[in-house]
């Protein structure tokens, strides 16, 4: 009969590490890019705490931080996922967008509340639903040089809203 032992404290790490990896990997592919990131900006832009944000979003706290490190590689309950994604499209709109505690406040009352469902038919095809909401406004307050700059200076940090910016930025003549 084989013996078995346990895995040596270094070799546990190691492994932690294979699976973080694997699900950082995952996130990419499924989300486009690794949850923590997609977390710790909204986090920023509502100016709340992990804690909140998980509240808001209808996930447990130790659960959100789990994907957000990667030892989880997926948000199971689609109604977090979809709660998620009305925020990030809140901090596009303009009053979000100035900061305003109230205008902040209103915006995640509004997604802790809601009950939003996820079907086929609910979800864009490659992004062309959002686009045709965001790219308008983006054009009318700014031109393609504009744009392109902010894009540059956002890239490193933010690279999924420096390349919407880029996008909408090569629709229009300047």
């Amino acid at each position: 009969m084989p013996v078995t032992s346990k895995p040596v404290r270094g070799e546990a790490k190691v492994e932690d590490h294979k699976i973080v990896q694997r699900n950082l990997a995952l996130q990419r592919e499924w989300y486009g890019e690794p949850l923590g990131d997609r977390v710790r900006r909204l986090v920023v832009a509502f100016n709340v705490s992990q804690a909140q944000l998980a509240d808001v979003l209808g996930i447990s706290a130790p659960m959100l931080s789990q994907v957000m490190s990667g030892r989880r590689a997926k948000i199971g309950n689609p109604s977090v996922l979809a709660r998620m994604i009305m925020l990030e499209r809140k901090v596009l709109t303009p009053d979000v967008a100035t900061g305003a505690p109230a205008a902040l406040q209103r915006a995640l009352d509004e997604v802790r509340d809601s009950k939003p469902t996820v079907s086929r038919d609910s979800l864009p095809v490659n992004g062309t639903d959002d686009e045709a909401a965001v790219f308008p406004f983006l054009r009318r307050i700014a031109d393609r040089r504009e744009l392109s700059q902010a894009a540059d200076m956002l890239g490193d940090d933010f690279p999924a809203l420096a390349d919407l910016l880029r996008r909408a930025g090569k629709g229009r003549d300047s």
